[in-house]
């Protein structure tokens, strides 16, 4: 099964700066898209169609996927191992505050059984929207990951993404805690990874099974929230669990 996990900040002329809490990027930080062109664009590369919408659910923060999963798989709606297409003009692979060896060297310690528990995670102040998906590679949930980037994004890949030639190898979760617990917990299992710097060169093969959007308001300025509408076209809207 395949799952679009978007970010309205990707449908934006530049990657905003991150605003204080409770404010919005400047409206000069950067546009957002033409109406037309985000239609197009999810039409055109990503596959959907008005028409017949899928099941979707738009939260605040993009860590909100996490929940949208989870309630998913407990309905059993959604089958781990899962596909992810991550579009996005950041990874929210763990890159900055708390980084990532909250996750290498605590989640990783404890048995995948109860690595999913993840209310512990936000109660502690270590899960957030910029690094759930790393989080979501822990649990074992991914089993091949898809990074369709914006063309101004930063660098914020970490450094377990790693080139090889023109791609990418496989991301392997390890530390030093991992190895400890290889023999009890298993190998952290091997995830294809692939990386679109020009996000007009991906096009979705198979159909999604359901898709999460991310209104992430700290990262787009106000003008921004008219595309939501415009995506919210493409969802048969659940509520947030």
């Amino acid at each position: 099964m395949k799952v679009l996990d978007l970010d309205l900040d990707f449908f934006l002329t530049d990657c905003c700066p991150l605003a204080e809490k409770g404010k919005r990027p400047a409206s000069d930080a950067a546009k957002p898209w033409d109406e037309a062109a985000v239609a197009d664009y999810l039409e055109r590369h990503l596959g959907l169609d008005a028409a017949h919408p899928i099941p979707g659910m738009i939260s605040e923060t993009h860590d909100g996927a996490i929940a949208f999963w989870k309630d998913r798989m407990d309905r059993g709606l959604l089958s781990r191992p899962f596909s992810v297409v991550h579009v996005d003009a950041h990874a929210d692979l763990g890159i900055g505050k708390p980084g990532p060896g909250i996750v290498l060297n605590g989640v990783l310690g404890i048995h995948p059984d109860r690595r999913e528990e993840y209310m512990r995670y936000y109660e502690n102040r270590q899960l957030d929207e910029a690094n759930y998906l790393l989080f979501a590679l822990a649990f074992r949930w991914i089993d091949a990951l898809t990074l369709v980037r914006d063309p101004f994004s930063r660098p914020d890949l970490p450094s377990f993404c790693v080139r090889d030639g023109a791609g990418y190898r496989p991301i392997r979760l390890r530390s030093y805690v991992s190895d400890l617990f290889e023999a009890q917990y298993g190998r952290e299992p091997e995830i294809p990874l692939s990386v679109y710097d020009d996000p007009f060169a991906y096009r979705a093969g198979e159909p999604f099974c359901c898709m999460n959007l991310a209104h992430s308001p700290r990262y787009a300025p106000k003008e921004a929230d008219a595309l939501i509408g415009v995506i919210a076209r493409y969802m048969d809207l659940v509520s947030a669990p």
